[in-house]
């Protein structure tokens, strides 16, 4: 598995890479953002190990940029802050996971092996639609009633989430699970932050509301109000 580790701090990145390799990875080491965006465009990657503060572009923006071109590689974000603020921001960029300074290396290779497997389980169906609601996997458009919503990378993967499977309800556990890791949801309201986003996005100023919350469980993406608010 061949991952690229952009790291400014030599004495970290020689942490990381040394911890990596004797996992049996693959790693090559970048030390900028202009690097990071250079070497992603020229070889493919498994996953990438990202700082936040980097010389010339810092990672949010490395980040955006690799989601700009189409790539979905899965992106784990390094950094010292660690707000609920700071995590949307990261996540929103197009990060699939956050991890915060210091760490140990075998938390780091978790949320790697739990990365790379999401990322190869991904299913291959590409149109998913519940009602007027249209979501297109290959093409990340998403649109109710033939009117484009524009969504960032983390609203849509938990909107994604919810459309796989119609109907059936979905803890907060489940959902970040399946767009970050426990971790986020453990520590954090970030699964709320990003429901009600959807809502504001999806539901406001329609007759039929498609997301509900199922008090003391969690939410689900359903034509049907019953036994929900």
């Amino acid at each position: 598995m061949r991952v690229l580790l952009v790291e400014d701090q030599r004495k970290t990145s020689a942490y990381i890479k040394r911890g990596l390799e004797e996992q049996g990875y693959a790693v090559d080491a970048v030390y900028t953002g202009r690097e990071a965006l250079d070497w992603a465009e020229a070889a493919p990657y498994d996953a990438v190990v990202l700082d936040i503060l980097l010389p010339e572009l810092d990672g949010l923006a490395v980040c955006r940029e690799l989601r700009r071109r189409g790539a979905r590689v899965p992106i784990l974000m390094l950094t010292a802050r660690d707000t609920l603020d700071d995590r949307v921001t990261g996540l929103d960029a197009g990060a699939d996971d956050y991890l915060v300074k210091p760490f140990e290396i075998r938390e780091l290779l978790a949320r790697l092996r739990a990365l790379t497997r999401r990322s190869s389980e991904q299913p291959k169906t590409t149109l998913l639609q519940v009602a007027d609601l249209v979501l297109d996997n290959a093409t990340h458009h998403v649109e109710r009633g033939g009117k484009t919503i524009d969504l960032t990378a983390k609203e849509y993967a938990v909107l994604e989430c919810l459309m796989r499977e119609p109907g059936r309800v979905l803890t907060r556990t489940m959902i970040a699970e399946h767009v970050w890791n426990y971790d986020v949801y453990n520590e954090s309201n970030v699964v709320n932050v990003y429901i009600r986003n959807l809502r504001r996005k999806i539901d406001d100023g329609c007759d039929l509301k498609l997301i509900h919350t199922v008090h003391g469980v969690g939410y689900r993406l359903s034509v049907k109000e019953d036994e929900t608010v």
